[in-house]
C-alpha cells in the first residue's frame, strides 16, 4: 500500500492515538463506518428476534434452530457459487442489497397482519430464523472483506479499532430498540435497520476506490479484482477437512456454540418467568446488548491489540472459554435471572471484545478462496449446525435443571480452552512459514 504523511492536524493525532501508519486512516474510518452500521442494523433486529423466540414458545426453541440450519444448509452452497462465478467487487454489494430487501418484506408482513389483525405466529417465527441467518452472513462477509484487503500486520494493529465500530452501532441499535418499541411498535423499527444497511453498502464503494487508489501494485487479487474467486459452490467444505487448522477452528467455533445456546435457551426461560409482556421482554434484551457492546467497545478499541501483542492470539483466544467456566460454576450454585443476564453480559463483551477480532486474524494466513469459502462455511452452516445439535441436547437434559448443565459446561469449555491455545501455536507456524515464502 503507498503511504501517505497524515501525521500533522488533529487527523494526525487521532491516528497516532489508535496506532495507524500513515495511509491508513481514511480506510480504516470508512472500515470502522461499515461494522457500525450493519452491525447497528442487526442489533435493532435482535432484540426483537428474541422475544418473538419466547412468544412461539422457548420449549420449541431447538426447532427454531433447526430451521435456522436448514435455511443456512441452503444459503451456503448458493453464495458459495455465487463467489466462485462473480468478481468480489459485483456479489458483496448485491448481499447487503438482497438482505435489504428481506427486511421491507418483512416490514410489509407485519404490517399487513396486524392491521388486518391477523396471527402473526409463523411470520415471526420466519423472522427469527431469517435474522440468525443474516447475522451470520453480513457479519461474515464483512470480516472476509476486512481481511482481503488488510496484511496480516495490518490486522494486529487494527481489527480491534475496526471491530469497535461495530460496538459503537451495537449500543446505538439497543437503544433504538428499546426507546421505539412500545410507542411506535417493533415493525416501525424494520426500515430504520434496512437504512443503516444501505449505508454499509455505501462504505463498501468508498472502501473499494481506497484499494484502487492505494495499493501499491496491480495484484489482481485485491477485492478490486475483476476476476471470480473460482472454484466449485461445495469447496468450503472440502477445504474444511482438508488442514487442522480450520478443523481446530471449527471444532472451538462448535463447543463456543454449545455453551452459548446453553445460556441463550436459559436466559429465555428465566426472562419469560421473570417479565410477563413481550414489549418488557424486548426491553430488557435491549439493555442487555447494549452493555455487552458497551464493554466490547472498550476492548476492541484500547485492550485487544495489546492482548495479541504481549500474550498472543492462543492465550487472546483462550480468554472466553477460561471466563465460561468461572461464570457456569457461579451459575451452578445460584440459577436466578441476574446471574444469568450478568454471565451473557460478560461472555458476549469478552466475544466482541476479544476472541472475535483475534479469531478474524487467524484467516489472515490462509489463501483468498479459504478466506471466504471456509470462513464462511464454518460461520454461517457449521455454525448454526452446531446450534441446532447443542439445542437438543439442552432440550434433553432439560432434567438436569441449570444447576446440572452448567456443571456439565465447565470440562467443555476446559477443552475449548486446550484448543484455543494449539490454535495460536499453528497460527504463528503459519505465519513464519508465509514470510518465509513457503506454503503452508
Amino acid at each position: 500500500m503507498q503511504k501517505f504523511d497524515n501525521s500533522k492536524s488533529a487527523i494526525g493525532g487521532i491516528a497516532r492515538f489508535l496506532g495507524l501508519k500513515p495511509g491508513e486512516f481514511f480506510a480504516v474510518v470508512w472500515s470502522f463506518a461499515y461494522f457500525f452500521c450493519i452491525f447497528s442494523a442487526y442489533s435493532m433486529l435482535r432484540p426483537i428476534r428474541d422475544a418473538m423466540a419466547i412468544m412461539g414458545g422457548t420449549q420449541n426453541i431447538p426447532w427454531l434452530f433447526t430451521g435456522t440450519f436448514v435455511v443456512m444448509l441452503l444459503a451456503t452452497p448458493v453464495f458459495g457459487w455465487v463467489a466462485s462465478r462473480f468478481p468480489r467487487k459485483q456479489f458483496l454489494p448485491w448481499v447487503y442489497y438482497f438482505f435489504i430487501a428481506n427486511i421491507l418484506i418483512f416490514f410489509a408482513l407485519f404490517t399487513y397482519t396486524q392491521n388486518r389483525e391477523l396471527d402473526q405466529l409463523w411470520i415471526a417465527r420466519a423472522f427469527f430464523v431469517w435474522v440468525s441467518v443474516f447475522n451470520l452472513f453480513v457479519v461474515s462477509i464483512f470480516w472476509s472483506f476486512m481481511a482481503d484487503i488488510y496484511s496480516k500486520e495490518q490486522s494486529r494493529r487494527l481489527f480491534g479499532v475496526i471491530s469497535a465500530g461495530g460496538s459503537i452501532g451495537g449500543i446505538l441499535g439497543p437503544i433504538i430498540t428499546a426507546t421505539l418499541v412500545i410507542p411506535v411498535g417493533f415493525k416501525n423499527v424494520l426500515p430504520l435497520s434496512a437504512l443503516l444497511l444501505l449505508a454499509g453498502v455505501y462504505c463498501i464503494y468508498r472502501l473499494r476506490q481506497w484499494v484502487r487508489r492505494h495499493e501499491e501494485d496491480s495484484n489482481s487479487e485485491t477485492v478490486e479484482s475483476s476476476k471470480a474467486i473460482g472454484g466449485g459452490a461445495l469447496d468450503g467444505i472440502r477445504l474444511l477437512f482438508a488442514k487442522p487448522y480450520f478443523g481446530a477452528i471449527a471444532s472451538a467455533l462448535i463447543l463456543a456454540s454449545f455453551v452459548g445456546v446453553v445460556g441463550y435457551t436459559y436466559m429465555l426461560k428465566l426472562a419469560e418467568v421473570t417479565f410477563e409482556s413481550t414489549d418488557r421482554q424486548t426491553q430488557v434484551f435491549s439493555w442487555i446488548d447494549m452493555a455487552i457492546n458497551a464493554l466490547s467497545f472498550i476492548g476492541q478499541l484500547i485492550l485487544v491489540k495489546h492482548s495479541v501483542k504481549n500474550i498472543g492470539i492462543g492465550a487472546t483466544l483462550a480468554l472466553l472459554p477460561i471466563a465460561t467456566i468461572i461464570g457456569f460454576a457461579l451459575l451452578a450454585i445460584h440459577p436466578v435471572f441476574a446471574v444469568m443476564a450478568g454471565l451473557q453480559i460478560f461472555r458476549r463483551s469478552l466475544t466482541f471484545g476479544f476472541t472475535k477480532p483475534a479469531a478474524d486474524m487467524l484467516y489472515t494466513v490462509v489463501t483468498t478462496e479459504e478466506k471466504y469459502k471456509v470462513k464462511n462455511f464454518i460461520e454461517t452452516a457449521l455454525y448454526r449446525g452446531g446450534d441446532v445439535v447443542s439445542a437438543w441436547a439442552v432440550r434433553m437434559m432439560a432434567g438436569l435443571e441449570l444447576s446440572g448443565i452448567s456443571l456439565v459446561c465447565m470440562p467443555i469449555a476446559a477443552i475449548w480452552t486446550v484448543i484455543a491455545f494449539w490454535l495460536g501455536k499453528d497460527y504463528k507456524r503459519r505465519d513464519k512459514a508465509i514470510s518465509a515464502g513457503q506454503k503452508v
